[in-house]
Order: structure tokens, then C-alpha cells, then sequence
């Protein structure tokens, strides 16, 4: 029956784990928490921490709250766990109201209607209308008795039968169309068979209770697989293919007992066979939030394989994204990356378990893959582009709830970026000198670029406003560098430290001598007396001032563009306030006599 989530809520809150825990196992305090030696496998050297409101082996990946330690250790059902606690704890489980049994009793019926069906099409597959099916799935490499331990079935040629046999358990065309086994005409009258001509794939809820069907067309029908609708007892957002018995498949340890996550029934048909009972996989969609929810309360860290093509990176990506928001410092992913055009079915039918499990002992943690998933595809970018997947890389940390934990993917993808994409070489490594020649023979731009940088140097509250636009600019290898710790700093506080502080540092990484040579660039060129009425104290307009002389036509264009974006609401008060500054740095170049386009 389902209890009030605030009931269970304050039944975990009165119920300490570790004494729960305490009586099946001894445990000794760890810190804040306590170990011991996993009661639901045999070892000698501790491997299981309990926490302040839940469990976790390292050992065998056991996992969950003091509901359900109860269950698993002492093989009860979720409410009769939840009885026994709530009697230790001087509570009393609410009865469920009537509109609480009239859906446990519609759940019921409806699996009972599913169970029914499940029978006959597991039956079929080994009669002469499933031959066609059984020998589809052994061509696959499954042996009978996977075949029979997953309910594999046949659905028939979809011309009545399933009716009439269903009629004599009186199910009537109505519960099929319930159970989501039949389709409906416009005015809601069940009409045909929905599963047709397809070998069937039973889908059970975590519990192991059978929720709705899968099925694969064998020929050129589309679409090739085809699942259930949503019924008062399946949702596709929450269900798993196989996560029942991963549950208990993850009890043991190595490749074979790690959750993986892959796309397709067949994929977590051949690994289990293979050896890999902690196989699932979504039900023809995306990773979902509820579904990472319930792989989390399997097991902290689950493998996601997806297939080696395009289509396998993009669901990598997406499903990257999906688990950011819910990340936290005890749980996460990892990723393993399939040869391209390979599936798991197909790696383990080709190339054995051995092969499978190379790659999953080999799963990289999120942090490590998240910067390569992000920027695939860039190839040697310019100033625009490397700006646009920097911004992109710290928006995708800032999506981790956890500040720490944010504050540490970000530092991970810029520190990736860096890496990646740093012009120069690493940080302390040989820059090339800015010329010291007298002003007159420095490049133009050069000075320009020098003075941009010597103006955030002096003012460093600068930066919030123009990184953006600093991160664009192609500058020499030493500037650039410079550059990168500048951007660095800003990102892992938020803000650029006083320029005394900001100096300091910036020396203490080997960045002394190009932040003198900037400012020696700065102070041999002056600053005129027209200049002094044009900027006043105003060091942000002063650095436009400079940055729009690099590209007169390019700084116009983007004024133009926020302009327009301003004219449509689009702006907030502080991008409005930026645009103001700028709009005075492009006056003061049409007074000075530039060309500037209108």
C-alpha cells in the first residue's frame, strides 16, 4: 500500500541507523561515522560505512536507508519493515484511505491482466507461431535458459487470439486496452492488438512486479522496438529495463557486479547471460532524473556504456546534463566509452566477457570525461569560439547544487580547457618576451593589448564586465597566459582579488615578469590630457576605449547587436550598464575621428 512520503519521512528521523544496523553487525566509529564488515557478504577487512541516515559497501555496493536494511537483511517486504520499525519507534502506520485501495486494487488487477498475458506469449514462443521468434533470439546467442529466465515471449499474428484466449480468464477487451496490450479507436473502443508479430520483452518495476511489455518486430515493420503506453502502473520516466534483478546482481564484486547502465533490452538480456548482472537500460528515451534517482539507490556510482556512434555520444551528453542538478559528494557516473559501432551485445558475441570487462574496470568518473563530451567537436576554435565553451564549461558546473563540489568540477573543465586549448605551452613554461624596443617601434596592437591587460592589472574589479570580451581577443603566448590565470582566479572566486593580493599570486606562479613588462608598455605610453577629460576616473571605459581601437568595425557591430537586444527586453540592468559604458567608449572614438560605421 503507499504511506504517506511525510509519515516515512519522520519514521527515518526517529529511527537512528547505526543501532538498527548495530544489532546485525559490530561497528566502530570512523570520524563522523562508523564501519564494519558488510553483513550481506563475507569479508574480513571492513568495507561497509554507515552514515547518519543511510548504508554503503564498498565491498559488494549494498546501499540504502534503515527501511531498507531492514528488508534486504531480513528478507521482509517494504511494509512490514515499515511496521516493525514504526512499532520500535511508537508509531502508527496510517491505514490507507479509500481512494489509496481503490488503486492498489487497480494496480493489481492490472498485473494480473499483464501476468495473464505474459503466460500466453511466453508460451507462444515455443509453439509453431513462435518459431520464427525463438530461433531470432538464439541467433542472437541466447541460450533457453536466459530466454526462459527473462519471460521472452511471441505476441502472435494480432488477429483476435489474444482476445479469446483472454476471455477465459475473463479479461475483457477493456482491461487489455487498460493494461496497455490493445490500442483504442478515436471513440475509446478497443479495436486491435498492440503487440503483433514481435518477440516480447516482459518490463518489471524495481520490485519485480510486471508493469507493461516491450517488443521488436522481426522484418522491415516499423517501429523496430516498441514499448507499452503509460498506464496507472508503468512510467516510462521511472522504470528500468532489468534494474529487479540488478538489484541483487550488484551484491558481489569486480566488472560483473558493477550497475551499467546501456541502451537496449538485448544489450542487458547479453550481458546479464555474460556475466554482468548489474545490466539496465532506459526504455527507448533519455536517462531521466527519476531513473538516476533509482539507479542512486542501487549503488553510488553507476557505469554508463552507450554505443560507440553519434547517437551514443549525444545520450552521453544528455544524460550528463540530466545528473548534474543532482549531484552530490556521494553519488555521481562514470562513463565507459564503447569502440565506435560497437554495442555491448555485440563486443561480448564478438570478442567475449573478458573484452566487456576491460572496458568497465576502465570507467573514467565524470570529471575526468564531462570536458570531453562537451567539447567534441571543437576543433582548433578562435577567440570566439574557445570564449563560448569556456562560458559553457563554468554554466554546466554551476548546475551542481553542492557549492563545493561545483567549485571542484570547475576547476576540473577549466583546468581541462587550459590545457587543451592554451597557447604557449603550460603554466611556468618558456614565454616569448614582449618587445622591449622604444614605444614608437612596438606594435600598435601590441600596446593596445598590453594596456588592456595592464588596466585589469591595476583595476581588477574590471573583469566582471569584460571577461567576455577579453577572452575573445587573439593575444601573444605570454599575454595569453597570463590571460588564462587571470580567467582562472576570477572563475574559482567569483571576482579578482585587490590588486596588491591579485599581484602576489600572479608572481607566485611565474607570471612576474610579463605583468611588468605590461605595465611598462602602459607607463611608457602616458595618458594625455584629452584622454584624462575623455575617461575620468572610469578605468572600465578607458579599457573599451582601447579594446575597440583593435577592431573599430567589430566593437560597432556588437553594440549594434545589444542595442537591439535592449530594445527588446532582452537586457538586465547590470548587460544595460555595460552597454552605457561602451556606448560613451564609442562616442568618445567618433570625437577623436575614427571611422566608425553608423
Amino acid at each position: 500500500m503507499a504511506l504517506d512520503p511525510a509519515f516515512l519521512d519522520e519514521l527515518r528521523a526517529r529511527t537512528p541507523i547505526a543501532p538498527v544496523i548495530g544489532r546485525r553487525t559490530k561497528l566502530v566509529r570512523s570520524g563522523k561515522n562508523w564501519k564494519g564488515c558488510c553483513p550481506f557478504h563475507g569479508e574480513k577487512t571492513p568495507s561497509f560505512y554507515v552514515y547518519d541516515d543511510h548504508y554503503h559497501c564498498f565491498g559488494c555496493q549494498a546501499h540504502g536507508d534503515v527501511i531498507t536494511f531492514v528488508m534486504e537483511s531480513e528478507g521482509r517486504t517494504f511494509i512490514e519493515a515499515v511496521e516493525e520499525l514504526a512499532t520500535a519507534a511508537g508509531m502508527e502506520v496510517p491505514k490507507p484511505d479509500r481512494a489509496q485501495r481503490a488503486r492498489a486494487e487497480e494496480a493489481r488487477t492490472l498485473g494480473e491482466v499483464l501476468e495473464a498475458v505474459q503466460a500466453s506469449w511466453q508460451r507462444r514462443l515455443y509453439q509453431p507461431e513462435g518459431r520464427e521468434g525463438l530461433a531470432y533470439l538464439r541467433g542472437r546467442g541466447l541460450t533457453d535458459e536466459t530466454i526462459a529466465a527473462f519471460g521472452l515471449g511471441w505476441s502472435g499474428e494480432g488477429r483476435g487470439g489474444l482476445v479469446a484466449e483472454m476471455a477465459e480468464h475473463d479479461i475483457t477487451p477493456a482491461m487489455l486496452l487498460e493494461a496497455g496490450v490493445m490500442r483504442a479507436d478515436e471513440d475509446g473502443t478497443p479495436r486491435r492488438e498492440l503487440f503483433y508479430n514481435r518477440v516480447t520483452f516482459p518490463i518489471r518495476d524495481r520490485r519485480g512486479r510486471l508493469v507493461s511489455f516491450g517488443g521488436r518486430i522481426l522484418g522491415d515493420g516499423q517501429p523496430k522496438y516498441l514499448n507499452g503506453p503509460e498506464t496507472p502502473i508503468f512510467s516510462k520516466r521511472r522504470v528500468l529495463f532489468g534494474l529487479d534483478r540488478a538489484r541483487e546482481g550488484v551484491r558481489g564484486t569486480g566488472a560483473g557486479a558493477e550497475l551499467l547502465v546501456v541502451e537496449g533490452y538485448m544489450d542487458v538480456i547479453a550481458l546479464h547471460q555474460a556475466g554482468f548482472h548489474g545490466a539496465v537500460a532506459p526504455l527507448g528515451t533519455a536517462l531521466t532524473a527519476e531513473q538516476l534517482e533509482a539507479l542512486w539507490q542501487v549503488g553510488p556510482a553507476p557505469v554508463l556504456c552507450f554505443d560507440g556512434d553519434a547517437a551514443g555520444q549525444r545520450a552521453a551528453v544528455k544524460a550528463a546534463q540530466t545528473a548534474l542538478p543532482l549531484l552530490n559528494v556521494e553519488r555521481t557516473l562514470r562513463f565507459c566509452v564503447l569502440p565506435e559501432g560497437e554495442d555491448p551485445d555485440s563486443l561480448v558475441r564478438r570478442d567475449g566477457s573478458a573484452a566487456m570487462a576491460a572496458l568497465v574496470e576502465g570507467a573514467r568518473p565524470m570529471g575526468q570525461v564531462l570536458f570531453g563530451l562537451l567539447s567534441e567537436g571543437v576543433r582548433n576554435p578562435g577567440p570566439e569560439q574557445r570564449a563560448a565553451l569556456r562560458r559553457r564549461l563554468v554554466e554546466v558546473a554551476a548546475l551542481i547544487p553542492d557549492k563545493a563540489l561545483a567549485a571542484e568540477y570547475r576547476s576540473t573543465l577549466l583546468d581541462s580547457f587550459f590545457e587543451t586549448f592554451r597557447r604557449g605551452g603550460g603554466k611556468g613554461a618558456a614565454r616569448p618576451a614582449i618587445a622591449t624596443a622604444p614605444v614608437a617601434m612596438v606594435d600598435a596592437d601590441l600596446q593596445r593589448q598590453c594596456i588592456l591587460t595592464a588596466i585589469i592589472l591595476e583595476q581588477p574589479v574590471v573583469m566582471g564586465e569584460v571577461q567576455d570580451a577579453y577572452c575573445r581577443l587573439e593575444l601573444p603566448a605570454d599575454i595569453a597566459a597570463l590571460r588564462e590565470e587571470l580567467l582562472d582566479l576570477y572563475d574559482a572566486q567569483g571576482a579578482l582579488p585587490p590588486a596588491e593580493d591579485l599581484a602576489a599570486s600572479l608572481s607566485a606562479t611565474g607570471l612576474d615578469d610579463v605583468c611588468q613588462r605590461v605595465r611598462a608598455v602602459r607607463g611608457r605610453r602616458g595618458r594625455g590630457r584629452d584622454e584624462d577629460d575623455l575617461f575620468g576616473t572610469d578605468p572600465r571605459r578607458e579599457w573599451w576605449h582601447f579594446y575597440a581601437l583593435l577592431n573599430v568595425g567589430r566593437f560597432a557591430a556588437e553594440i549594434r547587436g545589444d542595442t537591439e537586444r535592449m530594445c527588446a527586453g532582452e537586457l538586465d540592468e547590470a548587460a544595460w550598464l555595460s552597454l552605457r559604458t561602451r556606448l560613451l567608449a564609442l562616442d568618445a572614438l567618433r570625437r577623436g575621428g575614427e571611422d566608425v560605421d553608423e
